[in-house]
C-alpha cells in the first residue's frame, strides 16, 4: 500500500489552507498514494480566538472539503485536524480528526486526548483553555491488500505521541497503521519528534506516518518542525521531507514484513497484562 504524509504550512486563510492541502494531495494522489495524511490543523490555525472564530461543526467546511477530496482522488484521506465545534457545555472545542473512505463517507472520528499545556523557551501554550479533551480513541479497517493482509487505521494527533498507553490501546485493537498528524514545535522537534515517531512504530510494531506542519504559522501558533516522516515497524524511516517547505513525502507500506517483524520478536505476544493492573487499574488484554 502507498501512502502520503502532506507537510503544509497553514496561513489564516482558510480557503488558501484548503486549497494549497488540496494540490499536495492531488500530487500525492497522482503518485499513487491509497492513503494520505494532512497535518494537525491545515484548515485553520492561529490564536485561540481564531480559533474559536473558524470552529465548524463535523459537517462543516473542512470536512465537506475533506469528502469531496477524498472522493475525488479515490483515496483514504486522513483530514489532519481542524477545531470542531460540538456545542460543549464550557464552550470548549475539540481537536477533530477524521478519516474519509474513497466515496467521501466519514469512517473514523477522533478528538485529540492528550492537550498541549506547557511552557517551552518562556512561552506557555495551553491548549485546554480553547479545546475540551477527547475520551475515546479510534481505530478503522483499511481496503484488503493485494497480498491477502488487512490493515487497520489507528488515529491520533501530535502531543499524543508521547503517550505510549494511547498507541498501546491502538495497537490492541488492532491498529497496523498509526497516523499522526501534528504541528510539532521547532523548539523540541529536533529531539523528538523522530525519536518518538520511531519509538511509537518499535514498541508497537507498526506502521507511523507524521504529516506535521512546517515553518511560522499564524500568531498564536508556534514555529513547526516539519520532517514529515514514514516509519516501518522496524524502526526504520521509509521517507522523510528534510526541506523546510510544504510538500510530499511517499512510501510503501509492506505488511508482509510487519507480520514478520511480529513473528520473530513477538513482543505483543510477550506482554504479561497480569503485572500492568497496577499502572491504571486496568488492561486491555490481548492482542487477537
Amino acid at each position: 500500500m502507498r501512502v502520503a504524509a502532506i507537510q503544509t504550512t497553514a496561513g489564516d486563510d482558510r480557503a488558501a489552507n484548503l486549497a494549497a492541502a488540496g494540490a499536495l494531495v492531488a500530487e500525492a494522489a497522482t503518485a499513487g498514494a491509497q492513503l494520505v495524511v494532512v497535518p494537525e490543523y491545515f484548515s485553520v490555525a492561529g490564536t485561540p480566538e481564531v480559533l474559536r472564530a473558524g470552529a465548524e461543526p463535523l459537517d462543516g467546511p473542512t470536512v465537506t472539503w475533506a469528502a469531496a477530496t477524498a472522493s475525488r482522488h479515490g483515496i483514504h484521506l486522513v483530514a489532519g485536524s481542524f477545531p470542531e465545534r460540538t456545542g460543549a457545555s464550557d464552550g470548549r472545542l475539540a481537536n477533530t480528526s477524521c478519516l474519509l473512505a474513497p466515496d467521501g463517507t466519514v469512517v473514523a472520528v477522533y478528538r485529540k486526548i492528550h492537550l498541549f499545556d506547557v511552557a517551552l523557551d518562556g512561552v506557555a501554550f495551553r491548549e485546554s483553555a480553547t479545546i475540551a479533551p477527547g475520551h475515546s480513541s479510534a481505530v478503522a479497517p483499511l481496503p484488503v491488500t493485494s497480498t491477502g493482509e488487512a490493515p487497520v487505521l489507528g488515529l491520533t494527533l501530535c502531543y499524543d505521541l508521547r503517550f505510549p498507553e494511547l498507541y498501546r490501546m491502538l495497537t490492541l485493537d488492532g491498529a497496523t497503521v498509526i497516523t499522526v498528524p501534528a504541528a510539532f514545535t521547532a523548539a523540541t522537534g529536533p529531539a523528538h519528534w523522530e525519536l518518538l515517531l520511531r519509538a511509537r512504530a518499535v514498541e508497537e510494531q507498526v506502521f507511523v506516518i507524521g504529516s506535521a506542519q512546517v515553518g511560522e504559522l499564524p500568531a498564536g501558533m508556534p514555529r513547526c518542525h516539519g520532517h514529515s516522516m514514514i516509519v516501518d515497524p522496524w524502526g526504520t524511516v521509509l521517507a522523510e521531507r528534510t526541506d523546510p517547505s510544504p510538500g510530499v513525502v511517499l512510501a510503501d507500506l509492506d505488511f508482509a514484513f510487519l507480520s514478520t517483524v511480529r513473528e520473530r520478536l513477538p513482543v505483543l505476544a510477550n506482554r504479561q497484562p497480569g503485572a500492568y493492573v497496577g499502572l491504571h487499574g486496568n488492561d486491555r488484554g490481548t492482542p487477537n
